[in-house]
């Protein structure tokens, strides 16, 4: 009978015990770029692998393409294959006053708004960073430099139909088809902003409850690409600062796997 997992067709081998997990695949080059032995395991959709080794440590970068259902799909066959460690390199969207276009968020925690998690256990659950990766992060960032801060991360499923932009008159307006949008949804922006949640982004809740479940440590640092309420087409740079996010994570990672 054959190990490799269904979806992806990996098998135990092919997947190191550090996982670095984006949503865009072409980000999986980015991150691994300048490992030893970096070579690509699988391709299958959205989802890409490359496994290699950095400073005698190795590791695993995977793409889970946008939203929960596939970081569930990626968690699951990851963790099935011996991986124990996860670390999200992502963008987001920034909800704190004071958040500007680059700065990096460390999640704490997440605000599960998202259906998938939802499938694994009650809403009560909390999604919750292993203090391990929080800490790792914040010192990685301190000593690169980086603009960095912790908090909790608003996770949430559907991009348009969440976000929004700053009409003519300073009003909120729906970024959904035909400006459609629920009076609930309007509200959950300044609700967001006045529970003091930091950013905005689509992986962290359901990431962060599948490791409390499954007894994995997992993390997440995103950039602030753009700002919410959404400020137009010129503020969204999924690049700005991404360098600095991977060069943080990966300092992160290796330290944390070099002291056990």
């Amino acid at each position: 009978m054959s190990d490799a997992q269904p979806i992806t067709g990996l098998r135990p081998e092919q997947v190191a015990p550090y996982v670095f997990l984006c949503g865009d695949p072409g980000r999986v080059e980015a991150i691994s770029a300048g490992w030893s032995d970096a070579r690509e395991v699988a391709s299958v959709r959205e989802f890409r692998f490359v496994t290699g080794s950095l400073d005698g440590v190795r590791l695993t970068a995977a793409s889970t393409g946008v939203g929960a259902p596939g970081t569930a799909i990626v968690v699951e066959e990851l963790a099935k294959l011996g991986a124990h460690t996860l670390l999200r390199v992502g963008n987001s969207g920034g909800l704190a006053p004071d958040l500007e276009p680059g700065d990096l968020v460390v999640s704490t925690g997440a605000v599960r708004d998202d259906g998938t998690s939802r499938s694994y256990v009650a809403p009560e659950y909390p999604a919750v960073a292993h203090h391990a990766l929080v800490g790792a992060l914040l010192a990685a960032a301190q000593r690169k430099g980086a603009r960095c801060r912790a908090g909790i991360t608003w996770s949430l499923d559907g991009f348009y139909a969440r976000n929004a932009m700053l009409g003519a008159d300073g009003a909120l307006v729906s970024m959904s088809f035909e400006g459609y949008w629920t009076r609930a949804a309007a509200e959950r922006i300044p609700d967001m902003r006045a529970a003091r949640v930091q950013n905005c982004e689509m992986e962290s809740g359901v990431l962060l409850t599948l490791a409390g479940l499954f007894g994995l440590r997992a993390g997440c640092i995103c950039v602030v690409s753009d700002r919410v309420p959404w400020a137009g087409p010129s503020e969204f740079d999924f690049d700005r600062n991404m360098a600095r996010c991977i060069e943080v994570a990966t300092d992160a990672m290796l330290h944390l796997a070099k002291s056990g």
